[in-house]
């Protein structure tokens, strides 16, 4: 056998064990979810589990599809880099549902239409780096108005802004990123900026988002209601009004949950696994928006 063969042959292989790997992925998934619905309990943590989500909002997304009247199985999310770690990857190939996913690289988006599951499921990828000047145009371009299911929002940066830019579409359910180290109470958000990057504007990666009690205020202006957090203190649920029924509707104070995670860096880029307060001290001169007082104020004087 020449080296050529021999390549492509290696080549295959690997293939065919990445398509069994995520197909055990799925399963395991599917028997996570069978045992989810099992559950008695109403608490929406303890129906958390992770198939292609970060944490555990693969679970917390199943549960609330079935207890919520949706009519139309359409998701939007953006931020989802190559879709292999994303927030609609499970509704998707496990509940059939369409959608359009947008990233910033037109590298990332190759990736996700080179993938089987693209032309085995409704989903389109668009390349797009969204401002809240071009969002609603995008998401209209693609075919996409009026009630839909689901909109996740994470994007390391603009999220606050972004969600209150969007009209085109009314989600039932909306997922969208906090920072926690703002505190449960403070409405706050970085400021706006169209071009912003989380590394750009502070080596740490820390600087970024808005405050949970921030996209709850909006969520209130948009007509919905938070139901609540994911464990790992990452992601805010919120669901339509008219469609939250017998659901529990959170303060943002008791949903609120101080993330563990150690993702600050130094200047070089490394990771240093700085925790607790400490990681609120390194971006502590930088600006926030305060909804509450419409200023803009250095961190550090925020009552967290």
């Amino acid at each position: 056998m020449n080296l050529f063969k021999f390549v492509r042959r290696f080549a295959k292989l690997l293939l065919q064990i990445d398509t069994r790997l995520l197909r055990l992925e799925k399963a395991i998934g599917r028997i996570e979810l069978r045992q989810s619905m099992s559950l008695e309990s109403s608490n929406l943590n303890d129906h958390e589990f992770q198939v292609f989500s970060e944490w555990g909002e693969d679970g917390i997304i199943q549960y609330l599809v079935r207890n919520i009247d949706i009519e139309n199985n359409v998701f939007v999310e953006f931020g989802v880099e190559d879709y292999s770690e994303s927030n609609t990857r499970f509704l998707l190939e496990n509940n059939n549902w369409s959608g359009l996913v947008i990233d910033s690289s037109q590298a990332n988006v190759d990736c996700i239409k080179n993938e089987s599951m693209y032309w085995r499921c409704n989903l389109k990828a668009a390349c797009e780096f969204v401002d809240i000047e071009n969002i609603n145009r995008i998401i209209e371009r693609n075919g996409l108005t009026g009630d839909i299911g689901l909109l996740s929002i994470d994007i390391d940066g603009n999220d606050y802004w972004l969600w209150n830019a969007i009209n085109c579409i009314s989600p039932r359910i909306v997922i969208c990123e906090y920072n926690s180290l703002f505190g449960p109470r403070a409405k706050v958000t970085i400021p706006y900026n169209e071009k912003f990057n989380r590394t750009v504007a502070h080596y740490s990666n820390l600087y970024m988002g808005a405050s949970i009690a921030a996209l709850t205020s909006l969520a209130r202006e948009k007509g919905y209601s938070l139901v609540c957090s994911n464990s790992a203190g990452s992601n805010a649920f919120f669901v339509r009004n008219d469609v939250v029924g017998d659901l529990p509707i959170c303060e943002p104070e008791s949903a609120y949950v101080e993330s563990k995670f150690r993702e600050a860096r130094d200047e070089a880029g490394n990771l240093t696994f700085v925790c607790g307060d400490e990681r609120l001290s390194l971006i502590g001169d930088l600006p926030i928006f305060d909804l509450d007082t419409q200023k803009t104020v250095k961190i550090k004087e925020l009552k967290i």
